[in-house]
């Protein structure tokens, strides 16, 4: 639909600060013209649904639904060896159908627009058509797997299209040298990006970088002058002076505290530092949920036990998962206000009773889950809805059988 109106809504969360009643949301050509008491154009009934912006996963690894449930119970660094030695003997296919299982879980749950660092960007990318989502992806930088001259012929190859815009990955300053994320960050000046990179994620991480370069990472990076374009992304163990360099951080709790990296990702400093932050649900592998949903509840209440605090509300983990991952990507989008992309999600409210407007952003919080979507609408285009969800059960049986694990 070309022109359309969203009728019908109990609710529509507009942004995290602000809930609506009795409105209608008005799109044409993929961007929302007007929320009020208008009609024009085709009818979408919401059928009495609550009405929110769609959900930025910040951090994936698309390919890795084909891991999930590999390895479950090994420290991060002999789990990443693990992976490591079963990622050397995926195909470019098989990483393929793993991605396309993790972008059909996650239209399923809400997911509107995801960042992705694996080593099939090109897949991604026709998936990303295939599917009308936005995805951002590239190749990684891991000099223990590649050369990375290679890989940087490769990723200058990558062109953007309709959903899909070329980033640049770093696997990690303990994967690549020094030299490989200068020329991440070179590339991502000519394709007009940002490096994507696991960052002060462990102990043992900021322990070798430090005994090896004199410096944290985060510093080290600062003091190299690449820090500008970073998104770092864990950044569970850093000093206070580290905190001030940072433009772009994505806390992705489940998969912390599953692979006990310990630490505590300081939400609230970063955020009134000015810290662009957000979420991330991490692989299949380190959470086995996609669901943006869970994220938002593990990510409060994370903060809340391991700080005392009750800082950290709904609202925050919600803007991290809206305004702020579309903000990352370079979307004008995350609420449901005239100019922004159309980009959507309808929830059954039955699933967030009581159903008032007052306790709706919390009721999404910390009581749905993805299995409350009925509708998923990106760039103006329904892409989930009862029919869509009866394809996409068959095809993931397809998917699961063509990956060899239907049992």
């Amino acid at each position: 639909m070309k022109e359309f109106t969203i009728i019908n809504c109990s609710l529509v969360i507009v942004s995290p600060w602000e809930v609506r009643k009795g409105v209608k949301v008005h799109v044409s050509e993929g961007v929302i013209d007007g929320v009020g008491d208008y009609e024009s154009g085709d009818i979408l009934d919401c059928e009495g649904g609550v009405l929110m912006p769609g959900l930025v996963n910040s951090h994936t690894h698309t390919p890795m639904s084909l891991l999930r449930g590999y390895k479950d119970d090994l420290d991060l660094h002999d789990w990443l060896k693990a992976m490591w030695e079963k990622e050397e003997k995926m195909s470019k296919q098989e990483m393929n159908i793993g991605s396309e299982i993790s972008v059909i879980e996650m239209i399923s749950s809400g997911t509107t627009s995801f960042v992705d660092m694996y080593f099939n960007p090109e897949g991604v990318k026709e998936l990303s058509e295939k599917y009308k989502v936005r995805a951002f992806a590239g190749e990684t930088f891991m000099d223990s797997r590649e050369n990375p001259e290679a890989v940087a012929k490769r990723q200058r190859s990558l062109s953007p299209s309709r959903y899909f815009r070329p980033i640049v990955n770093v696997h990690s300053l303990y994967t690549a040298s020094l030299d490989s994320v200068r020329t991440a960050y070179e590339i991502s000046k000519e394709q007009d990006t940002w490096v994507h990179i696991h960052l002060s994620e462990t102990r043992e991480e900021v322990f070798q970088i430090k005994k090896r370069t004199g410096k944290f990472p985060i510093q080290l990076l600062h003091d190299s002058g690449l820090i500008d374009r970073i998104q770092a992304v864990h950044v569970g163990w850093v000093t206070n002076q580290e905190l001030q360099y940072l433009k772009n951080a994505t806390h992705c709790p489940t998969s912390n505290m599953k692979l006990a990296t310990a630490g505590a990702f300081p939400f609230k400093e970063m955020y009134t530092k000015g810290t662009n932050v957000t979420l991330g649900t991490d692989g299949a592998a380190s959470n086995n949920s996609l669901d943006m949903f869970r994220e938002m509840k593990t990510a409060v209440l994370v903060q809340r036990h391991s700080y005392w605090d009750l800082w950290v509300k709904a609202s925050h983990v919600l803007q991290a998962s809206t305004i702020n991952g579309y903000k990352l990507v370079g979307v004008y989008g995350g609420e449901i206000k005239e100019g922004m992309v159309a980009d959507m999600v309808i929830l059954d409210p039955r699933k967030a009773r009581p159903l008032s407007q007052e306790r709706v952003i919390s009721n999404v919080v910390y009581n749905v889950t993805g299995d409350a979507v009925r509708k998923v609408i990106v760039d103006g285009n329904v892409v989930y809805d009862d029919e869509v969800k009866e394809r996409f059960k068959t095809r993931l049986d397809q998917l699961y059988e063509e990956g060899g694990f239907n049992g």
